[in-house]
């Protein structure tokens, strides 16, 4: 394990730019023209919004990943150094990820997303290695390249999470993540009607000490691996303003969670503190409200269930 640790947290892929197009409501009615209001541009993406998230709760943060010399990639690069995020990108010539995401008026969206990364893509070991060596917790985002880091990861013993997103459990791309993590976050969205059986399968199968199924406005599930075969139920925060766009949401449940277990938490406490980043994420547009550690502890919720 490593001497001193000059981050926090060091995440691993998934940096891009997404471009937010408003709608009335989803899913959006066959036309040959819709009128919608502006049309924006967002960086982020879900390791960008990691690394930007855990920035403002006061830990020291890098992100490491592949983006292209481009405009795109120009945008995510002035975000990042504007959120105080230590930025070490590798150019790929595929060009910076993107995404389209159509939100509604409720907040709702649905993302096309342009993953651009070609298969054989991977980051030079000399490269992450030494801040490998230097970090208490990596976060890997599924980006295919960030899979050859489990053996340094687990040689180094840092504890590492990784975001499933809408895994179903049946998609091999996802599988190695799942099951080679000891923190695991993934939506209701994709875990059909048993996500439990999910969760226990990525027990019995991989090293997750604990998996989370976040759901939304119906809060979360918290599974430990020494707690018992029933999630436990986590409500959603109520959002301290209206509700304006949804992207970004499940990234900031994953920094205030993170945020909570590097502090010494108990799961059930750092989901708690999850759902409260996660509806603060809501009030702004294009995961632009980015909690801090003041705000987050200051929370009703957070100290009416510490008490």
């Amino acid at each position: 394990m490593q001497q001193h640790a000059d981050y926090d947290v060091l995440v691993v892929g998934g940096s891009g730019v997404d471009t937010i197009v408003r709608v009335d409501s989803l899913p959006v009615p066959l036309a040959d023209s819709v009128h919608v209001g502006p049309i924006e541009e967002w960086p982020g993406h879900t390791g960008g919004n990691v690394a930007l998230g855990t920035r403002a709760l006061g830990l020291n943060v890098a992100l490491l990943d592949c983006i292209g010399d481009d405009w795109t990639g120009a945008q995510v690069r002035e975000r990042l150094a504007a959120g105080d995020v230590e930025f070490a990108p590798l150019t790929s010539s595929a060009g910076t990820r993107r995404a389209v995401n159509l939100v509604d008026a409720t907040g709702r969206r649905m993302s096309f997303y342009d993953a651009r990364d070609p298969a054989d893509l991977r980051m030079p070991r000399d490269f992450y290695l030494p801040r490998l060596r230097r970090t208490r917790h990596v976060h890997l985002s599924i980006m295919n390249f960030a899979r050859f880091l489990y053996d340094d990861i687990e040689d180094l013993g840092v504890p590492v999470s990784t975001d499933l997103h809408d895994w179903d459990g049946l998609a091999e791309h996802h599988r190695e993540f799942a099951l080679r993590s000891d923190l695991v976050f993934l939506s209701a969205a994709g875990a059909s009607e048993d996500a439990t059986a999910l969760m226990l399968e990525i027990f019995r199968k991989g090293r997750a000490d604990t998996v989370v199924v976040t759901a939304g406005a119906d809060g979360s599930y918290v599974l430990t691996r020494d707690g018992g075969s029933v999630p436990h139920h986590i409500p959603a925060a109520v959002p301290p303003a209206p509700v304006v766009d949804s992207n970004g949401a499940g990234d900031a449940f994953v920094c205030g969670f993170l945020y909570g277990r590097l502090a010494g938490r108990d799961a059930l406490e750092c989901a708690r503190l999850g759902a409260v980043a996660g509806a603060h994420a809501c009030t702004a547009p294009g995961s632009t409200a980015l909690i801090d550690q003041e705000t987050l502890l200051a929370s009703d919720q957070v100290r009416s269930r510490s008490r």
